[in-house]
């Protein structure tokens, strides 16, 4: 082949760029500079775990192709099996559940042996001190079982305060002969009300430990005011409380000391082995998205390495805030609670790592995006296609031009070629340990344009240009972000001692200095080869300018990252100042016991900004979540004709807005459902029909159905039926092998136990494992307590001779007239329902965050008195929040069941999604704003010179926030004409274009000045493509507006 031929073959016509495998990088432990070639991917080993690639060639493990007999396979079988169980057994779990089972065990002595049975008096009622260790089971940390204490002992007192309140004042009335009029008063005040104020506690605060311990104060209530009799006999009796507190002290105690003598966990331990977990999966998440957009390649992002390590960073997030919580405890205890606040703040600062490498993901699917539509516009022959990032539009700036597709595209090379060309050296061979010299060095620094190709750049060029300059250092600094989160922030268990390097710090500043250095070479670069004159039209200088503002806003958010992972090594090193300065011996504060400090003005403390936004909403607390109506204010107008005055039923009104919220219409529905039951206690003539039926257990289970939403209830109430029929069939059949004998029986409960605890710790079922034990306990328990006449006024149910069948048959029956009384209380007094709630609070999250938007963001830096961005941290915090919120709804609504049909939980999915998206954009949006309040001159004049056209911009997003909030209030179709944003978009694009051309835009901004518009046009475009997504599902919902569907009649 001849040269000539050889310098026309496209393959030879690609220009040289430096490898990327070759680069200066910083060394995190040392600190000091390395030229050499590496990569960033990792070892990769074969999934299928075969081990013939090991052997020497042609040879294979004759021992895995041999043929096994029927009879060998079956053992084979049962080792696995043994196997899987032993590894279960040893792993944390299996321990967990063999803890569990052993203090139910203890808590069983309680009803089995006579010497301890003893101290609790003539009872039927001792299985009350296995049910709280089931509650309150040993499986969690030595903080989380502080907690569940402090918990148990608030609801004891709780319970006898009401108890003993009620008590006298069925005595007070019954001393003035008005015991009617006092049953009246106790049914309504302490029923109604007490098991109201417990029902509001347990969806207000949504902590599982609250619920349980709520569930034990109903308990404790229903048992003194409806069964015991005291109350309805004017009686002031302390037996019977004085026995509930020793149940739930002695259940305390055995779960406490299985707990913490038994192979004891710590919170504090469970947090940091969280925190390593945590920082493995950023790191790998951080050197995939690198990857992705040094390749130029989208499928990175869809590989299962990268879908495991997000999962795993959202999962081990809300575990790190729990043991954050449970840790607190801990630290509280042992006096160290400046560690803990730093260990928040620790976290804190975590969070906003995995809120920048949401937005490093986002910067880097712009480049896709662009990609895309560069190759698709080449396979229409340069003309438009219709695609989210760019829709086109006329301008009379560039009517004077009329541009061919051989004007922007090359005339020498296919796009896959030109591409080819452009991404070839960007793809990673396996790591070489060759260095390279200081000669190769700077010639690889070199770097130029093929000829062919300096007159004909396209977008794809723009990026390679960019790529062939940053590329190295923007691996480089990947590569020392990515070994620094290896190392973080603790060593290895079970020490855990905190693993941070002196070097670390400088390290990540001269890196990132680097890579800032080499940014702004790139990106001059990039400006300088758009050659504006070129661009003849809107659509040319958009793409051109999207190229330059994609380039500048994924190197942007690399940048916030590595400066945010700076901020996190400075409050690790504070955290290592605290806990390794001070000796052998540690200074004890215990500043919490010191509550006069607490008094006064100083009550606020300082870091509850920092660690409100760290606290993991429970269900619960979603589900509890109010809704508000927007507040209607009278206009000057109204005062006027009001004569300045509100008239007293609108000041009324206001004042009774209290009674308007749903926790409080909750709390009174479930002491109306609790007063309508338990008042059957009460009248003379069906308190022994109320007592043989077990009413109280129908009562609790009311108690423990009834929830905020319709969709709750329901789900509540089948896992607590299901729960007691498999807990009532247990017990049948452990009273008939056991024939009451205490030891078989005993072994067959600790077998229930196995698989209850399993259903709790295990698959994380705590209702439903709660629920077969309780029954259990009501059956088989209670039954041996009346077989060795525990109560001498006990005959009911067969006495000494326990008729299981009956006892089983009132508990079950109880139990599902109390779920279907739940189920009626919930549906039919002020009934909330999850659906209405869902679609309501999306709606009005959507119009707050329109309105947010229609601030303008690029307003703030126009202002010189303005101190603060668009979105405040709090502002940002109560979206998050109020997002997570509505999806826990969202969980709840699939439970709901409607004549019209079941509720499409895929859609709204994809539209919380869509919406946890632009939350993501917003934050991306604020932290360039935050980078520097004040403007430059540049900034300045950039911004007054496209004020018209950016203003416009935020107008549209928020009128379209507007639109879809309507549409899902009104649950109504959309109409088919909405605004479109991608035309003003580009306008403002070639605004920006317009201006680099003027004198005023080659004289006084510099190209950092374009930053923060471009990266707003990046935001702005995912927003539009996300409120897209929410318009189609939209239309899925209610389809779109049509004349058919307006029947003015």
């Amino acid at each position: 082949m001849s040269e000539s031929s050889t310098s026309h073959d496209p393959a030879a016509r690609r220009f040289t760029r430096p490898s990327l495998r070759t680069a200066t990088m910083v060394l995190p432990k040392t600190g000091e500079r390395v030229k050499k070639a590496f990569t960033l991917r990792r070892a990769s080993t074969h999934s299928n775990g075969s081990t013939e690639f090991f052997l020497h060639p042609g040879r294979v493990d004759p021992g895995r192709h041999r043929h096994v007999s029927a009879l060998e396979r079956f053992k084979d079988n049962c080792v696995d099996s043994l196997k899987d169980i032993y590894g279960l057994v040893v792993s944390p779990m299996g321990l967990n559940i063999l803890k569990c089972s052993l203090a139910y065990i203890l808590g069983s002595l309680a009803t089995f042996v006579p010497i301890i049975s003893g101290l609790l008096g003539k009872n039927d009622g001792k299985h009350m001190v296995a049910t709280v260790t089931v509650y309150f089971h040993p499986a969690r940390s030595a903080g989380s079982m502080a907690e569940a204490i402090i918990l148990a002992i608030a609801a004891f007192l709780y319970a006898a305060f009401i108890s003993f309140t009620s008590m006298g004042v069925s005595v007070f009335f019954a001393n003035r002969h008005l015991l009617v009029l006092g049953h009246v008063v106790v049914l309504i005040v302490f029923c109604g009300g007490g098991l109201g104020l417990v029902g509001w506690t347990k969806q207000k605060l949504g902590n599982p430990l609250v619920n349980v311990a709520c569930s034990l104060t109903s308990l404790a209530l229903i048992t003194v005011l409806t069964k015991e009799g005291a109350v309805q006999a004017a009686q002031f009796s302390y037996n019977k409380v004085w026995q509930v507190l020793k149940m739930v002290i002695m259940g305390i105690i055995a779960s406490s000391a299985v707990s913490l003598l038994i192979r004891p966990t710590s919170a504090r331990n469970e947090f940091r082995d969280t925190f390593i977990k945590a920082t493995d999966a950023m790191g790998e998440m951080l050197t995939i998205i690198t990857r992705s957009f040094l390749s130029g390649s989208e499928q990175e992002l869809s590989q299962p390495s990268y879908v495991q390590a997000s999962n795993q960073m959202r999962a081990v997030f809300k575990t790190l805030v729990k043991n954050l919580g449970e840790a607190k405890y801990e630290h509280y205890f042992l006096g160290t609670e400046e560690e803990y606040k730093i260990e928040a703040r620790l976290v804190k600062c975590l969070e906003q790592l995995m809120q920048s490498i949401g937005g490093l993901r986002s910067a880097a699917e712009t480049q896709f995006t662009l990609l895309t539509q560069s190759e698709e516009k080449k396979e229409n022959g340069g003309e438009p296609v219709d695609a989210p990032g760019l829709s086109r539009a006329t301008s009379s700036i560039f009517s004077n031009y009329s541009p061919t597709p051989g004007d922007v595209l090359s005339p020498g090379l296919s796009h896959t070629e030109r591409r080819s060309s452009i991404l070839a050296s960007i793809d990673e061979l396996p790591e070489t340990s060759a260095e390279v010299s200081d000669d190769e060095s700077i010639k690889d620094r070199s770097f130029r344009l093929p000829h062919n190709m300096e007159n004909s750049l396209t977008t794809i060029d723009m990026f390679s240009i960019f790529i062939a300059h940053l590329g190295p250092p923007m691996k480089s600094l990947a590569y020392t972000l990515r070994e620094v989160l290896n190392e973080l922030p603790f060593g290895p268990g079970p020490e855990y001692l905190i693993a941070i390097n002196e070097h670390f710090r400088h390290s990540l500043l001269d890196a990132n200095a680097l890579f800032a250095s080499a940014r702004k070479d790139a990106l001059h670069l990039v400006y300088r080869n758009k050659i504006p004159s070129r661009a003849n039209n809107v659509e040319v200088a958009a793409d051109f300018e999207e190229v330059a503002a994609s380039c500048g806003y994924f190197s942007s958010s690399l940048q916030d990252f590595a400066e945010d992972m700076v901020t996190f090594l400075d409050v690790l090193e504070e955290l290592k100042a605290n806990v390794q300065t001070r000796g052998m011996v540690r200074k004890r504060t215990y500043n919490w016991l010191k509550f006069w400090r607490s008094w006064g003005w100083s009550s606020k403390n300082r870091d509850d900004s920092e660690r409100s936004s760290l606290l993991d909403d429970s269900p619960e607390q979603g589900i509890a979540q109010e809704i508000h109506n927007p507040i209607h204010r009278p206009t000057d107008e109204d005062n006027f004709k009001l004569g300045g005055k509100l008239t007293w039923s609108y000041r009324l009104w206001r004042r009774l807005r209290i009674f308007r919220r749903d926790d409080v219409k909750y709390a009174v529905k479930v002491g109306i459902g609790a007063v309508l039951y338990a008042m059957w206690a009460f009248v003379p003539e069906t308190r022994k029909v109320y007592g043989h039926w077990r009413g109280e257990w129908g009562l609790l289970s009311y108690m423990l159905v009834c929830s905020m939403t319709i969709g709750a209830s329901n789900t509540t109430g089948w896992q607590r039926f299901a729960g007691t029929c498999l807990g009532a069939v247990y017990a049948i059949v452990a009273w008939v092998i056991s024939h009451e004998n205490p030891f078989v029986l005993g072994f067959f409960g600790w077998l229930v136990s196995l698989q209850c605890f399993y259903i709790i710790v295990g698959k994380g079922k705590g209702p439903m494992g709660r629920f077969i034990l309780l029954t259990y306990n009501l059956s088989a328990l209670y039954a041996y307590s009346l077989s060795v006449k525990d109560d001498d006024d006990d005959e009911d149910e067969g006495g000494v001779s326990p008729e299981i069948w009956e006892i089983v048959l009132h508990r079950v029956v109880a139990v599902l007239i109390g779920c279907i009384w739940g189920i009626i209380v919930t549906r039919v007094i002020w009934p909330i329902s999850a659906r209405r709630k869902v679609k309501k609070g999306t709606s009005l999250l959507w119009l707050k965050m329109g309105l947010t938007w229609k601030r303008g963001p690029l307003r703030t830096l126009l202002q010189e008195s303005q101190q603060q961005s668009f979105l405040t941290p709090k502002e940002e915090t109560d979206l998050r929040r109020y997002l997570s919120q509505l999806d826990t709804l969202r969980n709840s609504a699939s439970s709901e069941f409607e004549l019209r049909g079941p509720f499409p939980d895929k859609s709204f999915k994809i539209i919380l999604e869509a919406t946890g998206r632009m939350l993501d954009s917003f934050h991306a949006m604020n932290v360039v704003i935050l980078k520097d309040l004040k403007a430059t001159e540049g900034e300045k004049e950039i911004l007054k010179y496209t004020k018209k056209e950016w203003m416009e911009l935020s107008w549209r997003i928020s009128h379209l926030f507007s639109v879809m909030a309507s549409s899902m209030k009104l649950a109504y179709p959309l109409n088919d004409v909405l605004p479109n944003v991608e035309h003003t978009r580009d306008r403002l694009l070639a605004k920006v274009f317009e201006f680099r051309r003027t004198g005023l835009g080659k004289i006084v901004a510099t190209d950092d000045d374009y930053e923060l518009l471009y990266a707003y046009a990046l935001v702005t475009a995912q927003l539009a493509h996300d409120l897209r997504i929410i318009g189609q599902e939209i239309e899925k919902l209610y389809g779109v507006l049509s004349e058919d569907d307006l029947k003015l009649q």
